[in-house]
């Protein structure tokens, strides 16, 4: 008999899940034109309204628990890598801050995200960007090449956590830098919310506890970190999506009090020591 890996059903699962947000143009909280109320997810998770109107439509799903990407400092001429890049929204931001003679790198393994990303940068004229298929656990980038990492709510869909941290230090030049944004447990979730794949797709279940999360940081070899963001995700959550989230707290029988303070999301800063 043939074991199944619990890891792996769970990233195929979400590869699913993205893979059909990316055909039919939502966020993970719904349609993104109406799922928010009259302020677009994205202005509400930190990108201003300047960022979003130099990139194309078609790059902002809403997808996402911050907005890393402005906190990340970046120079003309850098190297730039966007762990789980999505439809393109951080690449091309990134793309206009270091100009036509830096680099950005996005990785992705979303077939259908990776179309729809390459396609909007080739829209944009951002010749500087490419984006390549790939796992965040294994990289397919060079050691030692890039100057810059980000991500933006994705890490806490990969079950290793450890590799995917390792692997940032791999691909960092000494004295590299990361912002990324994620998703964080104060404390453990009920039952129902941890064993739930919906839950793991929505960025809940598969965040590991601060301290544990941190240690992988650490360990990893990377240093200085530094919470520079951080917000109630479960609240914020709330308002960006009410239905939604009543709907998924009643598939999991449990109250909205029982995950208050439960689930962070944190934008983090880095160096590669």
């Amino acid at each position: 008999m043939t074991q199944v890996n619990e890891g792996e059903e769970i990233v195929d699962q979400v590869r699913k899940r993205y893979g059909s947000i990316a055909v039919a143009s939502s966020s993970c909280c719904g349609p993104v034109a109406s799922c928010c109320g009259t302020t677009p997810v994205s202005r509400q998770l930190g990108y201003g309204e300047s960022e979003l109107a130099a990139v194309p439509k078609e790059a902002d799903l809403g997808l996402g628990c911050g907005a890393p990407v402005g906190h990340l400092a970046l120079r003309p001429g850098e190297t730039v890598l966007d762990l789980g890049s999505g439809p393109g929204l951080d690449a091309l931001l990134a793309a206009g801050q270091v100009g036509p003679t830096g680099r950005v790198i996005g990785v992705d393994m979303t077939p259908e995200m990776l179309e729809r990303a390459r396609a909007t940068a080739a829209r944009a004229g951002a010749s500087q960007v490419e984006f390549r298929q790939g796992r965040l656990e294994a990289l397919p980038v060079e050691d030692a090449s890039v100057d810059a990492v980000t991500s933006n709510c994705v890490i806490n869909l990969v079950p290793d956590k450890a590799a995917v941290f390792r692997e940032v230090a791999r691909v960092l030049r000494p004295g590299g830098r990361a912002v990324i944004a994620d998703i964080v447990l104060e404390r453990p979730l009920p039952e129902a919310v941890a064993k739930d794949v919906l839950a793991w797709c929505g960025c809940v279940a598969g965040a590991a506890l601060r301290g544990d999360y941190f240690r992988l940081v650490a360990e990893a070899g990377l240093r200085d970190v530094s919470v520079l963001k951080e917000e109630d995700y479960a609240a914020s959550l709330a308002q960006i999506a009410s239905d939604e989230t009543q709907t998924l707290l009643q598939r999991w029988g449990v109250s909205q009090e029982q995950i208050r303070g439960a689930v962070t999301s944190v934008t983090w800063r880095a160096v590669k020591g």
